[in-house]
């Protein structure tokens, strides 16, 4: 089936003349047709748009002009991502009908590239929490046990993906949007350095902790995502000024000596002993590759505090007009989450910031000698779809609707690159992920360790049951 290639494979097929756009395209949309109703993951669908798209791409290889990098491959943007003249909801009520006049800066590079948008993806009411469900389209389940949770909050471009609905969907991370859902879903989701794709339009010049970026089946698909959405802009100062050029190439590397700080449990966080056991063979499976695997792990005991001032800030400035106005259309965790940044002082989140800066140069101190740290994505395994967040972890009792996921809010606060690929299975048949970390700015590595770890694994290869009944 097409609809099972890579994205790379289909480029390649596609530059070569061997199929067209619109071959691929209606591929994808009958596998939409197919595996959708139960999924529930791409949640507005535009397939005339998407048919009109194809059309002028596949005229465009006929008259020999030169084709972008995505050149006909069928893609779905986030529903927190804004997609001019198409439904964009921020799974919210209060944005039920809102068509918005202009493409955010992602959506604009991925087109411009000659990707094919064929709709969006399902999300949490304004991306808050790791559970991908809102009153305005429902659950999206996960594809490997329809009775439990995708993750989120990119929950329904993992779904997407791992249907093979879609080789390639843009997500967003603040604190693990694009590495907890392709943990669960047995996909690759990859949260780039601060500022290496930059969002516009933006609010905040200097936000380092929130950041759009790719999602695939394969780090090297990843790699050719990055080429289009990575790079400068004139309206993100903070963007990375390195070409993105420099995700071009083969990804193989020999990674004899190079040191890698393994943690199953980030240093003393609860861990499920499921995601333990699934986890269990990953320095075996690091040292075969060359590396020289330590178990030792940065102090990022601050991480906590930090995430949960600058996040509550980032609420109270984005959802406070709505508390007056909609208050009763807001799920409880978004006004519980305004009204904590609503509460704070100036002098909380001054001190926030001094303390994530102290901690950055603490990690990158600390990462002078150790390339890598490598660790679960998340604490747990993909858990019933209708519970709303995990409470509770060996015993030990969270206070906020986060706090179970701090194997990625803590490793955000550093602002450094991270991947979720696909590591392993529980006995319960459910996908596990690693997630490895690199230093700042040093995005490419990190997709070099992962492809080796994804090349020696072969773990993402497996579908969903659901495809093959």
């Amino acid at each position: 089936m097409l609809c099972d290639l890579t994205a790379l494979e289909m480029r390649r097929s596609l530059l070569q003349g061997d199929i067209s756009a619109r071959e691929l395209l209606d591929a994808h949309l009958a596998r939409i047709e197919r595996t959708n109703p139960e999924l529930n993951a791409i949640v507005t669908l535009v397939p005339e748009l998407a048919k009109e798209s194809a059309g002028k791409a596949d005229n465009a290889f006929a008259r020999g002009e030169p084709l972008g990098l995505l050149h006909g491959l069928p893609v779905a943007h986030k529903d927190l991502v804004d997609t001019a003249g198409v439904l964009t909801t921020l799974g919210s009520p209060i944005y039920r009908n809102r068509v918005p006049d202009e493409d955010d800066l992602i959506v604009e590079r991925m087109r411009n590239a000659g990707a094919i948008m064929l709709g969006k993806t399902n999300t949490p009411e304004f991306g808050a929490g790791s559970q991908t469900f809102n009153e305005v389209f429902g659950v999206t389940p996960n594809p490997y046990d329809t009775s439990r949770t995708c993750g989120g909050s990119s929950g329904g471009a993992a779904v997407a993906l791992a249907a093979r609905m879609l080789p390639l969907a843009d997500g967003s991370d603040l604190g693990g949007s694009l590495r907890n859902p392709a943990a669960f879903c047995n996909v690759v989701g990859f949260r780039p350095s601060a500022g290496r794709v930059p969002s516009v339009p933006n609010t905040n010049l200097w936000l380092h902790m929130a950041t759009k970026g790719p999602m695939a089946r394969t780090v090297s698909d990843i790699a050719l995502f990055m080429q289009v959405i990575a790079g400068p802009h004139q309206l993100a100062p903070n963007s990375n000024s390195e070409s993105p050029e420099l995700f071009g190439g083969p990804l193989q590397r020999d990674l004899r000596g190079v040191k890698v700080a393994w943690s199953p449990d980030l240093g003393g966080l609860p861990v499920d002993p499921a995601v333990r056991k699934a986890l269990a063979g990953t320095p075996d499976v690091l040292s075969d590759l060359g590396c020289e695997v330590v178990e030792e792990w940065p102090d990022l005991s601050a991480a906590p505090e930090i995430f949960q001032t600058l996040r509550a800030g980032m609420f109270a400035h984005s959802y406070a007009p709505l508390l007056e106005k909609h208050r009763d259309q807001l799920k409880e965790t978004v006004v519980w989450n305004a009204e904590k940044g609503l509460s704070m002082s100036m002098k909380d989140h001054v001190e926030a910031c001094y303390q994530q800066a102290r901690m950055f140069a603490d990690l990158q101190d600390f990462m002078s000698d150790i390339e890598f740290l490598a660790c679960p994505v998340t604490q747990v395994p993909p858990f019933a779809k209708g519970i709303e967040y995990i409470e509770e972890i060996e015993g030990i009792h969270f206070d906020t609707y986060i706090d179970w996921m701090r194997s990625c809010s803590d490793i955000t606060t550093t602002t450094h690159p991270a991947i979720s690929v696909p590591a392993a299975f529980t006995e319960d048949d459910l996908p596990v992920g690693l997630q490895l970390v690199g230093r700042s700015l040093e995005d490419r590595s990190v997709l070099e360790l992962a492809y080796a770890y994804e090349q020696a694994t072969r773990i993402g290869e497996r579908r969903p049951p659901l495809l093959d009944s």
